[in-house]
């Protein structure tokens, strides 16, 4: 058994309180010891792996195990499966109909196995050889499509039976909970009792519901509450997605949705940007998405179906997007197949539709939406983790992606002053593991797993830009996942320690 000494380390371990000096002892892929000595906190940092909320690197994960954007940041364990959409539980008709609707949250790759098909699958597929940790969630939009493809209707009752026992299934193959995604088809099809339904299947199996709701614009604050309402008729735990108040119509009034919130049973996560990122295609209406992407394009080469989209987009305000009629300086291209256009705002409606057919749906856009005053009070939530919601492919990904974890820790911790060291680490680390139920880790404790990162909190910073996204953060020295070391002076090691965690 390997055995690794962290001598006179400042320790924060997780839950809050003051840092200490002590020496730590790594047993094989455990904690052994910790034994405190004397002198003042100071210098380097040794903490537990931090827990990325929202990841989307369902494929990453596979296609670069090594997983370098996220062991980079200190990262040892991912929440993934996220926003309703995912890539299990599938079958023959619906995995080429996913795979093309989130390509450019993921990819596609040429020449990939794709031959798992439920939960139990593709955790096994992870448990290969991953450098992180993950926790899965079973996607709605994947359940729903699955019984009802992409039709815009309400289940029948032997429908939502079948939902709910897709939705146990998955909870008994290991996953934490249910993901949703309520503003990207089929997700948005679903009505309250439909999720209270499904949730209620959650509640029974000890699982949680992480929801990017209905509106993060102009109906923000009646679907945060509607996410309560959900909460509380299901008995199923609530977390909160990318938790924001964006758009100019919510400009500082993040208090207003924190007065919605009980912080003994709502989480939520959030990234240190004022930046969003998705698809450029969610900015579509719910019903020009009817059908799966075939039927989308088809829509977008009809003059008539293309004139009544564009008045949804402009004028009204598509549900797509949250209800705000689309300010298009705002959208700028981060990933296309056409020359020259990533980095470009997009021009016109016109240009929209010619992005969306020339890349089948896959252009990626990053959204300057947000609100940086929201951004700063949201972090004042007592129940508030951290959640990259970072896409790792496409030519000019959003910097949140390589960033996150660092930022939090450079410039609102260090620079800003807005969160405590040690309260920053606890919600990257020990709430967030109490969040998901993981019993033995997320704090610095004997017999805990060995998941931890030793950082420098003079230098930790992140240097990702919007024009640069790719770039490595500073500060992060070592992270170890269960033991072993997947990242040291500056690189990834190679080891690919990490595993498919199942709820217990």
């Amino acid at each position: 058994m390997s055995t690794t000494v962290f001598r006179g380390v400042t320790v924060v371990d997780g839950t809050g309180g003051p840092a200490f000096r002590a020496d730590v002892t790594v047993a094989g892929d455990r904690i052994a010891s910790v034994e405190p000595v004397a002198g003042t906190a100071g210098g380097p940092v040794l903490a537990p792996g931090f827990v990325d909320m929202h990841a989307h690197s369902d494929l990453a994960l596979l296609t670069a195990p090594d997983h370098l954007a996220k062991v980079s940041q200190g990262v040892t364990c991912e929440v993934i499966g996220q926003d309703g959409l995912s890539y299990a539980p599938v079958d023959d008709v619906t995995l080429p109909q996913l795979r093309q609707q989130i390509a450019g949250w993921n990819g596609d790759p040429p020449g990939f196995d794709w031959t798992w098909r439920t939960v139990g699958e593709y955790l096994d597929r992870l448990d290969e050889g991953i450098a992180v940790n993950a926790c899965y969630l079973v996607p709605h939009g994947n359940v729903r499509a699955l019984v009802l493809g992409w039709e815009p209707r309400p289940p029948a009752e032997s429908e939502l039976d079948r939902m709910r026992a897709l939705v146990a299934a998955g909870l008994d193959d290991g996953a934490f909970g249910l993901s949703a995604g309520l503003t990207y088809t089929p997700g948005m099809y679903a009505s309250t009792a439909e999720l209270v339904a499904l949730c209620s299947v959650v509640a029974r199996h000890g699982g949680f519901l992480d929801v990017h709701h209905r509106s993060y614009g102009a109906g923000a604050l009646s679907a945060y509450a509607e996410m309560v309402s959900v909460s509380l008729a299901s008995g199923c735990p609530l977390h909160l997605a990318h938790a924001t108040m964006n758009f100019p119509v919510n400009a500082g009034r993040a208090g207003e949705l924190l007065d919605l919130l009980d912080p003994s049973s709502v989480t939520l996560d959030t990234y240190p940007y004022t930046a969003a990122s998705t698809t450029l295609a969610s900015l579509l209406p719910s019903w020009a998405a009817a059908g799966g992407p075939a039927a989308t394009l088809a829509r977008l080469a009809d003059p008539a179906e293309r004139e009544r989209i564009r008045v949804e987009v402009e004028e009204r305000g598509s549900d797509g997007n949250h209800g705000v009629p689309v300010d298009w300086t705002a959208v700028h291209v981060s990933s296309s197949t056409v020359d020259g256009r990533v980095g470009t705002a997009v021009a016109s409606f016109d240009d929209f539709v010619g992005l969306l057919v020339a890349d089948r749906l896959a252009t990626t856009v990053v959204l300057h939406v947000g609100d940086e005053g929201n951004v700063r009070a949201i972090m004042a939530y007592p129940g508030h983790l951290v959640g990259s919601d970072g896409l790792l492919v496409g030519d000019r990904p959003h910097p949140r992606a390589w960033g996150t974890f660092p930022r939090y820790l450079g410039h609102y911790v260090r620079e800003l002053g807005v969160i405590p060291l040690e309260e920053c680490v606890a919600r990257m680390t020990g709430r967030a593991a109490r969040r998901l139920g993981l019993a033995d880790r997320g704090l610095i404790r004997p017999g805990y797993a060995a998941d931890l990162v030793l950082f420098d909190p003079a230098t930790v910073a992140d240097t990702a830009t919007y024009d640069d996204p790719r770039r490595q953060c500073t500060g992060i020295e070592a992270v170890y996942v269960n033991g072993v070391a997947v990242f040291a002076d500056g690189r990834t090691t190679g080891a690919l320690p990490g595993h498919a965690l199942k709820r217990r």
